[in-house]
């Protein structure tokens, strides 16, 4: 059985997404992955500073409204386009879950399938939102029901 491993020119120092940029972490504290079948260093990751943190949860909460503003249908969208990526990446994504976990292949093809299938859940949703409405439910009556 041959391992599968991409080949790495150099380690890959993950940054924070923060306020829409990757931003290089001030932690010094690093944690090294590692491909468990070749012990290869596949990357390092920081361990972000508390302060780090908080602006990230910050950032969060300020971007919050407007995205409550944004339509299911428009959010819908924005999960079609994540789907199309997983897709197209697919074989990429699986190895890559090879390479980090040690799982064989096959598992974490079935694992990149099943990620796309929770996405595809998350499309539907503009029709899970739909409410209900009930016609006399005592004498003049009415209920609704908005999610």
């Amino acid at each position: 059985m041959a391992i599968l491993e991409e080949p790495i020119k150099e380690v890959l120092e993950l940054k924070n997404y923060i306020n829409g940029e990757w931003v290089k972490s001030k932690s010094d504290q690093i944690w090294d992955v590692f491909n468990p079948a070749t012990r290869k260093l596949l990357a390092r990751v920081p361990m972000s500073t508390k302060d780090e943190v908080l602006a990230a949860i910050r950032s969060a909460k300020e971007a919050f409204p407007e995205w409550r503003r944004t339509t299911p249908l428009a959010r819908a969208r924005c999960l079609f386009r994540l789907k199309e990526l997983m897709e197209k990446n697919f074989e990429q994504l699986s190895r890559v879950q090879t390479m980090e976990h040690g799982k064989t292949i096959d598992e974490s093809r079935g694992e990149t399938r099943r990620g796309i299938e929770m996405v595809e859940v998350g499309t539907g949703i503009p029709s899970l939102m739909m409410g209900y409405n009930l016609e006399d439910i005592a004498t003049g009556i009415d209920e609704y029901v908005i999610y």
